[in-house]
């Protein structure tokens, strides 16, 4: 019952969740170790960067036709000549479009490989991430982190962003207009990756990605298009931690994933690579 009680003391904790006494120094005491990472499908050497560079690419336009309800904020996105990951961090700078940027510490633009097949769309910076300027190095994301490595990859394989680049206060929902400003950005990054597969933690990033107002059991689990890249939808990690009973379904729309990858998915007929894979950089 104890260990219960400090796993939701701990969850509240990184909410910033406090509306009774909460002794931090007590919650905090257990970390998660990380497994053991496993191969990966573009072997990087170093460590990965807030602000990788990627190689100049023929322009990629997106003339989305959103297919939002009616009032939608979120418009279409033109991509610029020769754009990188470079580029749109510097054109998004020390970014004051939206009321987020009076409380955060670090923008938090991505992090991971920047020709990666696989990219991770969550919904917005929490506390640690705030700290650190990096994505996805919280509770939920020690959780993700569990997941790519169960999936035979590292973390430097692939890529991780959110939809809002700084943490929304008591890691509220972003509203609409956060959404609006950040979502230029976000569709750059994944214009310039162009990964194989998107998948999108939890209902903010789909309905924001695939402009779509419908609800994450009607979301999770299916494959949709996204400019001529596979998106699939799944429960965002810090779901799992309320609700362990989750982790089935994520795991098995990571299969679908792996499938779609080429990767070895336990129990399959097959484990081969898929054809037009990209090859391993350097």
């Amino acid at each position: 019952m104890s260990e219960k009680l400090e796993a939701w003391l701990r969850y509240f904790a990184d909410l910033q969740l406090e509306p009774f006494y909460l002794d931090r120094r007590a919650v905090v005491r257990k970390t998660v170790q990380a497994a053991q990472p496993g191969p990966s499908i573009h072997p990087q050497s170093g460590s990965s960067t807030t602000t990788p560079v990627a190689e100049p690419r023929a322009a990629v336009n997106i003339p989305r036709t959103p297919v939002a309800v009616s009032g939608s904020l979120f418009d279409t996105v033109q991509v610029p000549q020769g754009d990188t990951l470079e580029i749109i961090r510097a054109d998004l700078g020390e970014c004051t479009r939206c009321k987020l940027h009076r409380g955060r510490t670090h923008i938090v633009f991505g992090d991971g490989n920047p020709r990666a097949e696989l990219v991770f769309v969550g919904e917005g910076p929490g506390e640690e991430e705030d700290r650190q300027g990096l994505p996805f190095v919280g509770r939920a994301g020690q959780l993700l982190n569990q997941i790519i490595q169960a999936m035979g990859l590292e973390r430097r394989a692939v890529y991780i962003c959110n939809v809002v680049k700084c943490r929304p206060p008591g890691n509220r929902t972003p509203e609409r207009d956060e959404i609006a400003a950040c979502l230029p950005f976000l569709e750059r990054q994944l214009a310039v990756i162009r990964p194989r597969v998107i998948v999108c933690l939890g209902s903010v990033a789909a309905q924001a990605l695939l402009r779509l107002h419908r609800p994450m059991n009607e979301l999770r689990g299916q494959w949709f298009d996204y400019n001529g890249m596979r998106l699939l939808v799944t429960y965002h990690p810090a779901y799992l931690l309320r609700n362990p009973a989750a982790k089935r379904y994520v795991w098995s729309d990571m299969q679908k994933v792996m499938a779609e990858l080429g990767l070895p998915v336990p129990g399959s007929a097959s484990s081969s690579s898929r054809s037009g894979r990209r090859q391993p950089d350097g």
